[in-house]
């Protein structure tokens, strides 16, 4: 493990790297932070949203949310609150103020642009109305983007790792986000559809509004746009 002095060390040098990137770069990467805490968000929100009991609905929220950091962290991209760490090159004269400054301003910038993103098609998704039950295909369109997303997310942090065992781990965060807040993938849903209608009728169970003809012909044209969308 690290000792405190070597972390200092280290950051110096990340901290100059960081505040020479290029402006563009920095709301880009600053982007994908603001839209992996976004992710984080919701998925937060949805966890803790059928808890009754307050103490242990914010505590689940809590354990979800780390799930932002680590995209932040094993996907790279530019956080500004951690960002403000930059100031330990400036106090060790190996960065300037005005350098500093640039970053948490255009880092700043991208990560609200990223949180908007998230927010206006989670909200325009109608992730709110989950447990309700109810999906238009405009909502199934726009699901369909935020679960790729995340599955892309998931498939770039896996090749952070070497080892099988750390391919799973960074790969469950996003995985996890995608399913909590009920996106939608497409190849997921072709098995439910069809494991929904084969069970039916091996138990004898009505599946209200669940034929073959409805599965196939009238979800068709939601397949095509998750097929666009994922």
């Amino acid at each position: 493990m690290h000792s405190p002095l070597e972390i200092a060390k280290s950051y110096i040098e990340i901290g100059i790297h960081k505040s020479n990137l290029p402006i563009f770069k920095m709301i880009l990467l600053g982007f994908f932070a603001g839209m992996f805490i976004g992710f984080a968000g919701i998925g937060s929100t949805v966890a803790a949203s059928s808890i009754s009991v307050a103490s242990v609905a914010k505590l689940v929220g809590a354990m979800v949310f780390p799930a932002g950091m680590a995209m932040v962290l094993v996907a790279g991209s530019e956080l500004f609150t951690g960002n403000n760490l930059i100031i330990l090159s400036v106090l060790a004269g190996k960065n300037s103020v005005w350098k500093m400054l640039k970053n948490w301003l255009f880092v700043y910038i991208g990560n609200f642009i990223g949180t908007t993103f998230v927010a206006v098609l989670v909200v325009y998704g109608h992730t709110p109305n989950l447990f309700q039950g109810d999906l238009a295909v405009s909502d199934s369109f726009v699901r369909g983007i935020l679960c790729n997303i995340l599955v892309c997310i998931a498939i770039w942090m896996s090749f952070a790792a070497k080892r099988v065992s750390g391919k799973l781990m960074t790969s469950f965060w996003p995985v996890m986000i995608f399913v909590l807040c009920g996106f939608e993938h497409c190849i997921a849903d072709m098995y439910f559809g069809v494991a929904g209608l084969l069970t039916a009728s091996e138990y004898g169970i009505t599946a209200d509004g669940l034929t073959w003809f409805n599965f196939i012909v009238k979800n068709c044209r939601m397949w095509i746009l998750y097929g666009i969308s994922s």
